[in-house]
């Protein structure tokens, strides 16, 4: 659950920021054409929101790069050119959503949520592990249909750990997935909320097995 921003406007970037980091949501930020594609090819992200009118490149030269240089990260296009050319365009080079500003953050925040769904390859809106349910729309929990109060980072590890229930998911792709840039990650940090996660999810709920040296399994019972 960790997108790219590319986008100059830091006043517009900040308002997003607020919406999605409540809700588990790591965000990284570039200001440029340039400074993006160096980071996107070697970040796990969910999703890379991308602005057109970008100081160094067009946002259509960066979206051309990055699908010719091999990246499958869906991208939603942010933009004040709202002609259907412009779409046909975007879309024509690989891009899977365009959203016109000026925009209502709910549909902004329900778009986020769906291209991230679909890069998962899970376009259902709830992730399910025995009586555990996860809406990734509310990025809400419950267990046995009870409400489970979470923090934010507890909410993004549990939403990671069930995307991949029954397998492995390791230490470093928790870390990569949860944190953005500039948020420092203490040693024992996941570790904390692998611990805070059992002790809410108590002797009913799935279980959260640890593979030493390895990292951590999810499991319904």
């Amino acid at each position: 659950m960790r997108i790219l921003i590319i986008e100059d406007d830091t006043s517009l970037v900040s308002g997003l920021k607020k919406a999605l980091v409540p809700a588990g949501i790591a965000v990284d930020h570039e200001t440029s054409g340039l400074g993006a594609l160096g980071v996107a090819p070697s970040e796990a992200y969910s999703l890379i929101v991308l602005d057109l009118g970008l100081p160094d490149l067009p946002g259509q030269d960066v979206l051309r790069r990055l699908r010719d240089n091999g990246c499958e990260v869906p991208i939603l296009i942010l933009t004040a050119l709202g002609e259907v050319k412009d779409k046909v365009r975007c879309l024509n080079l690989g891009a899977d959503d365009y959203l016109t500003k000026p925009f209502d953050l709910g549909e902004f925040e329900a778009r986020v949520r769906a291209l991230m769904r679909r890069s998962k390859g899970r376009p259902a809106p709830a992730l399910k592990c025995g009586n555990l349910v996860f809406e990734t729309s509310s990025a809400t929990a419950t267990l046995s249909g009870k409400p489970l109060l979470l923090r934010r980072r507890e909410m993004a590890v549990l939403a990671v750990l069930m995307a991949d229930a029954g397998k492995l998911v390791r230490k470093e792709r928790l870390i990569s997935e949860i944190f953005s840039f500039d948020e420092p990650v203490a040693p024992n940090a996941i570790e904390l909320y692998i611990g805070r996660l059992r002790h809410k999810l108590g002797a009913d709920g799935p279980k959260i097995r640890t593979v030493r040296g390895l990292g951590y399994l999810m499991e319904e019972k």
